[in-house]
Formats: structure tokens, sequence, C-alpha cells
């Protein structure tokens, strides 16, 4: 089973609960805000994906291992859900309602697209596994270590929150071996037949280039009931960049 954080809900007016599913690199600790606030009304769960944060490690990284696993969460929290996915998790909530449709309400796709994408992520996952972790004892340390392969501060800072400080010694929360084994999975798009009727929202950032008009056949074919929008100012991390717009969105399509 995942590793997950649940976050009950204040002031619960009947709604589904909500379930966040982080991206490539990412964890559940990343979403805690945003997470704590859409708590206002409904339970939320924020999931560690597997290779990711608290979660177990596995050989395999498929879209298909990925809805597994998710079905499983919310098989384990009543059986039927809200899901909101981004990027890699925007991929796996996509092909869990393809798969196993009846346990999605509603489904929020942040960025990302059921298409096959030809850039990698490989450097990343390489930049991580050669930081030199000897004597690392703050995030401060490891990010001047970084900044020598890796200039955007705001991905380093990304990054460090997957690295295990109380670990001894330090290690990272994630799974690089099988996640550069796996890149073209993840970057891929399993080409899952099916449809998914019920309401969904592919909302991007207005700076981003992972949403093209062009793959909206695609989008339509699968998800018929599909609405989009875009959020100004924001590019792919578009929940970092204007948390507030992006919540306010995200409550605006799942109030009933």
């Amino acid at each position: 089973m995942l590793n997950s954080v649940f976050y009950p809900a204040q002031s619960p007016v009947g709604l589904p609960p909500l379930l966040i599913v982080h991206g490539l690199f990412g964890s559940a600790r990343n979403w805690g805000v945003i997470a704590r606030r859409m708590a206002a009304d409904r339970d939320v769960v924020a999931v560690d994906m597997r290779n990711h944060g608290d979660s177990f490690w596995a050989d395999s990284h498929t879209y298909a291992d990925m809805a597994t696993d998710l079905a499983a969460v919310i098989a384990a929290h009543g059986g039927r859900m809200d899901v909101m996915g981004h990027s890699m998790g925007g991929k796996a909530a996509m092909q869990l309602a393809l798969t196993h449709g009846d346990l999605v309400d509603r489904l929020i796709v942040a960025d990302i697209a059921p298409v096959a994408y030809d850039h990698d992520q490989s450097p990343h996952v390489r930049a991580m596994q050669g930081l030199d972790l000897a004597g690392i004892t703050t995030r401060g340390a490891a990010d001047s270590r970084l900044a020598g392969v890796m200039e955007d501060p705001g991905l380093r800072a990304f990054f460090l929150q997957s690295l295990d400080l109380k670990a001894d010694p330090v290690r990272w929360r994630l799974n690089l071996d099988v996640l550069a084994e796996q890149m073209p999975a993840i970057v891929g798009w399993p080409g899952t037949k099916g449809v998914f009727d019920g309401p969904v929202l592919f909302l991007a950032g207005a700076g981003s280039h992972y949403v093209k008009p062009e793959y909206r056949a695609d989008m339509r074919a699968l998800f018929p009931a599909a609405r989009f929008a875009k959020i100004p100012g924001a590019g792919h991390w578009l929940h970092a960049e204007k948390p507030r717009e992006f919540e306010d969105t995200l409550r605006v399509f799942l109030t009933r």
C-alpha cells in the first residue's frame, strides 16, 4: 500500500474525499499546504507514489502499476473519490479513471496530457545520483553542491525536499535507479483504450508547453466530458507558482 497522509475535513459538507497525486520526483509533503486548505470542507488524502517518499520501492514504474496502487488507496478509504494528479500523477490519475472508472467521481489533470512526450528527465536523475552526500547535514549544504550541476534554484529546492537528512547515511527518498530505467514509460503514454465519461478538468499553466491545442482531440476521445482551463502567469508547476488560484479553480470544479 502507498504511504499516504490523511487530512480530515474541518467542516464536512458531504463532498467526496479528494485524492492528491504528485508528479515525478515529488511527494505527499509537497502538497501539504494545499491539502490542508482543501480539507476545509472534505477529507483529503495525499499519497507518496511508488519509488517516491516513504512508499515502497519496486522494479517497475508503469502507469498500470501506479493506477493499481491508487485504486488500492481509494478502496481502503471507502471506494470512491475525486482525484487530482499533477504531471506524472496526472497520467496515473487518467490511467486510473480509464481502467477503474467506478472509483473516480471527478478528475482534475494538472498540466499534462495523455500523450507521449519527447523530453527526458534523466539529466535530473543523473544530477541527483552524482551528488556527493558525504558530510551533508543540511539542505543548504546540499544545495551548494547541487548548484554546480543545476542552475535553477527552484528546481534544486524541489528536488532537495526528497533528501532524507535524518537517515544514516543521508539518502534520497527516491528510487533513482529505477526511475532512470523506467523513464521512457514515465514520459510516455501506454495508449490505454477506453472512455471515462465523468467530469474532467484539464488545468494547465498558461506559460507551460505540456498541454498543446493539438492534444485536445486525444483528450476528448478518452474524456468526452473534458473541460479546459489555464492559470495565467503559471508554468508547469502551477500549484506552486499560483497556489491560491490553483485551489480556487479546484474548489469551483469540485463543488456540486
